[in-house]
């Protein structure tokens, strides 16, 4: 991967030089300004057709969005050249001038930015612009290229030509971009021509304090990822030449924007160190936690976002207490450390605690969510609705009459006017609106609901009728977020609330999908974490799997692990009455000596094949087949995950951006860029790439935590871990090469190339302190890529022979392997385990 900055000292001196095929990564920056644009209250066009599917969904254009073109097409641009700088955007860990983000409610952005380009001499050089969002560039004070595309989350490109004059141009840039929840808002410009352009920041700050504040933000990494004794070290490639400030905060989470950041901590970087510790971390919850860094030189400012892990509570071993017992300490927990949403308000009422500041703080939280219609404020509005129908008695007169004021006036569907970016359309948000609609309507059958015209009681029975389409939905195709730590706990906000408040076939087929989920939770849980393939995940699920939502539910259901601040749906399992089957806790933890194997299916048209080999030392879980070669979204295809240490975890990915700190879909590590061909034989599995010729990161690589290890070994192409009993090797038909620098150092384990394959093989270890017989092992397999990279095969002197091609899928000892059950009720057998 090529970066557009020429690193060695003497280039730098002279600017930042850009070749051919490079992109401009160098501005000055202004402050980003943010207006509330919602354009027009309309109907949207239903277009849920109940088929859900991981990946870009096509909902029309949003009241928004019409409303920006409209005016993009009357407007008139004038240049602002004088704007403030506010920080520096420069080259090293993106080609992208990236600034996405999430915004719960239509917002229109704007940012100046501006550089000088001199070329070598005067004349036009082309460039292409790419960008998600719209795009003004002058140069010289003159309007030189005008892109205006404005497509929601989908990028444009055109190709732009620009007279530079020899002895410099003055480039300013206006990028724009709406907001409609999740937002990719970037632009990058790249260099066509073949003839170098140099690159120069226009303000007055030296060579050295640049080229300072460049490799501090390029190779900014936390030590250790997760944080266990309340300190938090940053940790730099480079030791610094001056002294630069830090100022380092911690925002609530992205539900809880507009609270006081959680952290606000400084310090200083000293002349001649590469680490520095940040105070306060002991006061943060634990959690996985986005951390927004400024580093400072005098006035000269740059911004970086990384994050950690804050990981301090021990496990809880609960398993000698019955379920109401569990459900009590949660409970207790979560009315006092539960984040400050509706469901700790539940939580609180359920324990029994009085109405106090704290409650209604969470209500204001709740209804300032609902009446301002943010986006996923139907997963607040759930629990609720849960509170006014099971505890009114003890809520006051003054807070109730609020409660139904913002519950009559709510936007449950499409086909009631809005000007909103709430997201209708995925498999979570139908079940949460549909369930907030339902229970509404039956909780104020005779009142009029002020947006749809309708009273409560036709509210109850729409509601009930599109609920009725969405179960068709997965009780034939399974889940598209299938196992996901991040939407599990989403789809239990609906229906602990149906199984709990509903009635008739609504609350029944509530009750059997609920029995469905714990099954899956239970045999991909292990040691209290749930981990495995998912339909959708994100780095915090992936990187901190005890600090999901998640893992509580598992907690609370099989009485091990790790209870944390997420109150989505956690205080409705707590203070209700369903019970998880106990067919799920039946294969939470294997008896040694064998191993649980699962097959099944899960997504529209077979999206997932599933397959789990567990013991109670290892886990090993992938999605065969799928879509091969396509672009990726959040689907997490292969994890491995090691019972004696909660954050002993690997998988293989294609990067589906350049920042490894990013936070597209597919990210740096969650998802992939190009989809694999894959499958899994019991305890062995194998991904195939084709990464196409134009691959924009031509590589795959591997995620080896190795401070969570008690053995991380490289050795002939294989990595080799052992955690505990478990025991897991890796390899790959291209050379693996370990990434020692910047912030992948001691995670990534990297294999360039567009066409690959990795093998992967899990055991457990007969001697713990042993790994030679292991070792013998992957010393006589051979995995081998055919020549046009369409093949893979594996011999092994011990198990079968497996070959994997692109077309025709898995053969086992020259056989086609037929995936053996095609139901989403998993095929569950237990077998010996494999041991060395």
């Amino acid at each position: 991967m090529k970066h557009a900055l020429a690193t060695d000292a003497d280039k730098a001196s002279k600017g930042f030089l850009v070749e051919t095929g490079e992109a401009i990564t160098a501005w000055a920056m202004g402050e980003i300004t943010q207006t509330l644009y919602p354009g027009e209250p309309e109907l949207a066009e239903d277009r849920v057709n109940y088929r859900f599917v991981n990946g870009f969904v096509d909902v029309g254009d949003l009241p928004c969005r019409l409303a920006l073109w409209k005016h993009v097409a009357a407007r008139t641009v004038a240049l602002t050249a004088d704007f403030p700088i506010s920080a520096l955007y420069l080259p090293g860990f993106n080609r992208r001038v990236e600034f996405s983000g999430f915004w719960h409610r239509p917002t229109l952005l704007a940012r100046w930015l501006r550089t000088r380009i001199v070329p070598p001499v005067s004349g036009r050089y082309r460039l292409r612009l790419a960008t998600c969002g719209g795009v003004h560039l002058w140069v010289d004070g003159a309007l030189a290229a005008k892109f205006e595309p404005f497509r929601r989350n989908k990028e444009s490109v055109t190709e732009i030509e620009l007279w530079l004059e020899a002895g410099g141009s003055e480039i300013v840039v206006l990028a724009e971009e709406l907001a409609e929840r999740d937002a990719l808002w970037y632009f990058e410009l790249t260099v066509l021509d073949a003839v170098p352009l140099r690159i120069e920041l226009p303000v007055d700050v030296s060579v050295e304090t640049i080229e300072v504040l460049k490799a501090l933000a390029r190779d900014v990494r936390p030590s250790p990822m997760h944080v266990r004794d309340g300190e938090l070290v940053l940790e730099f490639g480079t030791p610094a030449s001056v002294d630069v400030e830090i100022r380092a905060q911690i925002l609530p989470s992205v539900h809880m924007r507009g609270k006081p950041p959680l952290l606000d901590a400084r310090a200083v970087l000293s002349a001649g160190e590469r680490r520095v510790t940040l105070e306060g971390v002991w006061t943060l919850p634990d959690a996985y936690h986005a951390l927004d860094l400024t580093l400072s030189v005098g006035e000269t400012r740059v911004e970086r976002q990384i994050a950690f892990a804050r990981f301090r509570d021990p496990p809880r071993d609960m398993r000698h207490l019955p379920l109401a017992q569990r459900k009590a300490i949660a409970l207790e927990y979560m009315a006092e450390h539960g984040e400050l949403r509706a469901g700790r308000a539940v939580a609180a009422l359920a324990h029994g605690l009085p109405v106090g500041a704290t409650f209604r703080e969470i209500v204001d939280n709740t209804l300032a969510a609902i009446d301002e219609r943010r986006d996923c404020s139907d997963f607040v509005m759930v629990p609720l609705l849960w509170a006014a129908a099971c505890y009114a008695a003890q809520i006051p007169g003054d807070i109730m009459a609020k409660i139904e004021h913002s519950i009559l006036g709510y936007r449950y569907w499409v086909d009631e006017p809005g000007n909103d970016v709430m997201w209708f359309w995925s498999e979570n948000h139908v079940l949460c609106f549909h369930v907030s609609q339902y229970l509404a309507g039956r909780l104020y059958p005779d009142h009029r609901f002020e947006c749809s015209g309708r009273l409560g009681a036709a509210q109850a029975d729409l509601a009930c009728d599109r609920l009725m389409h969405w179960f068709d939905s997965v009780e034939v195709h399974g889940l598209a977020e299938w196992n996901s730590a991040a939407y599990y706990p989403i789809d239990f906000i609906g229906l602990l609330a149906l199984e709990h408040l509903g009635q008739g076939a609504v609350r029944d087929r509530a009750r059997t999908l609920l029995d469905r989920l714990f099954v899956m939770i239970g045999l991909h849980t292990l040691a209290g974490v749930p981990a495995g393939t998912m339909g959708r995940a994100y780095d915090k699920e992936l990187r901190a799997g005890p600090l999901t939502e998640l893992a509580p539910f598992a907690t609370v259901g099989f009485g091990e692990g790790w209870l944390n601040d997420g109150v989505a749906a956690l205080p409705m399992l707590a203070a209700g009455d369903y019970s998880p089957p106990v067919a799920a806790a039946e294969v939470v933890t294997p008896p040694a000596g064998e191993a649980i194997t699962a097959h099944y299916v899960q997504g529209h048209d077979e999206a997932a094949r599933l397959v789990l080999y567990k013991t109670a030392a290892v886990q090993l879980s992938s999605t065969m087949d799928g879509k091969p070669g396509g672009r990726g979204h959040q689907q997490h295809i292969l994890d491995i995950r090691f019972a004696a240490h909660p954050l002993a975890r690997a998988w293989v990915n294609h990067p589906g951006e350049d920042d490894p700190w990013g936070h597209q879909r597919p990210s740096y590590w969650a998802g992939n860029g190009s989809m694999p061909r894959a499958a899994q034989f019991q305890n062995s599995a194998l991904l195939l790439y084709d990464l196409g010729v134009d691959a924009r990161l031509p590589f795959t690589h591997g995620y080896v935590e190795c401070q969570a290890f008690d053995e991380v070994v490289l050795e002939n192409n294989w990595i080799m871990l052992r955690s505990g009993a478990g025991l897991a090797a890796l390899t790959a038909t291209r050379t693996i090469v370990p990434v020692d620098t910047g912030p992948c150092a001691g995670i990534e384990f990297r294999a360039e190339g567009t066409n690959s394959a990795w093998y992967v093989v899990v055991a457990d270890a007969a001697d713990a302190g042993n790994l030679q017989s292991f070792r013998n092992l992957l010393a006589q397999t051979r995995v081998e890529l055919s020549d046009d990279g369409r093949r893979v095969s594996v011999r092994q002197p011990q198990g079968p022979s497996l070959v994997l091609d692109w077309l025709d899928g898995l053969s086992v000892d020259g056989q086609p392997h037929l995936f053996p059950n095609r139901s989403i009720d998993p095929m569950i057998q237990r077998i010996d385990a494999a041991s060395f």
